[in-house]
């Protein structure tokens, strides 16, 4: 948000012809140019967190939690077998092999002592061990499963010694607030996270406010309680010939956004209040990019450097 409360926003570029080149077995296609802006603000930070880093006693390492196949290719949004759960949010986008989180972090100077990657899927944990391979020099930790299990694994150990930067980037809802929680409870993890606030949560939301158990079961997981409700909905009366109407009104996306950013306050030491906005070719908003530093000694500086990235990427 800016100093009038509102978000910042990120559009893309006009959409290009689409390109329909197959994947290669365990290829990783998805984003658009909003997925550029997101990793080069993700880099930057990295950059300058080693660097604040380097000299202290603390080891360090860099998280990604649905690291893929360390690069990435953009991918046709909305066609079949996408991963995002309504195609009428996505638009076609330029395809081209690019740098993934993995490769930028593995190239980020000065390095961390070590890198995890979490990846669910074989075939792409078989990249992942390609691209360590190809990294002999660096400390690769490559773990198979799901990441929600995985990340609180890591973060029920000791981190009095260890400080770290956490990149969750799911595709749409996997990250249960259990999950944020414990990565707040170590007060040693900086966490950049990508909320689903239209690919997911809004699309969960009918305007009418009769949503199915199901889904209020999901976002119960997402948000860590149930009072999301109150928040997103709530009813005007409409006077009439015939008396008054009830209308049910719905958050909008910065109310949505608005809420989450709370709810991080209420287990991080520090949040960025400006995450971005990241939209696609046609002008739907697709995710929150937020920012959270776990230990309260750095989150001054953290915040800072965050807020800056956001601010100006």
């Amino acid at each position: 948000m800016d100093n009038n409360g509102k978000f910042v926003q990120d559009t893309d570029m006009a959409s290009r012809k689409r390109s329909t080149r197959p994947l290669k077995p365990g290829e990783h296609r998805f984003g658009g140019n909003w997925t550029e802006q997101k990793l080069n603000v993700l880099e930057k930070y990295l950059a300058a967190y080693t660097t604040a880093l380097k000299n202290s006693t603390f080891k360090t390492a860099y998280i990604d939690a649905f690291a893929g196949t360390g690069y990435r290719t953009e991918r046709e949004e909305g066609v079949a077998g996408s991963p995002f759960l309504f195609g009428d949010l996505t638009a076609e986008e330029p395809q081209q092999l690019l740098d993934g989180s993995v490769a930028r972090a593995l190239r980020v100077e000065p390095p961390f002592d070590t890198y995890i990657f979490i990846e669910k899927s074989v075939d792409r944990t078989k990249s992942l061990e390609m691209v360590r391979n190809q990294n002999p020099e660096k400390d690769i930790r490559i773990k198979e499963g799901d990441a929600n299990d995985v990340i609180r694994a890591l973060c029920n150990t000791k981190w009095s010694k260890h400080r770290a930067v956490l990149f969750l980037d799911p595709y749409g809802m996997q990250v249960e607030w259990d999950t944020v929680k414990a990565i707040a409870e170590t007060q040693a993890i900086d966490m950049w996270l990508l909320f689903p606030l239209g690919i997911g949560v809004n699309r969960l939301l009918p305007r009418s406010g009769k949503i199915p158990e199901g889904w209020r079961r999901r976002l119960d997981l997402l948000l860590g309680t149930s009072d999301w409700y109150d928040t997103f909905y709530h009813v005007e009366r409409e006077p009439t010939l015939f008396g008054d109407k009830e209308l049910v009104v719905k958050a909008t996306h910065e109310a949505i956004g608005r809420y989450f950013v709370n709810r991080l306050e209420t287990v991080f030491a520090g949040v960025s209040k400006n995450p971005l906005v990241l939209k696609n070719s046609a002008s739907c908003p697709l995710y929150l990019f937020c920012f959270a530093a776990g230990n309260s000694k750095g989150a001054p500086i953290a915040l800072k450097i965050a807020n800056h990235l956001l601010r100006t990427m």
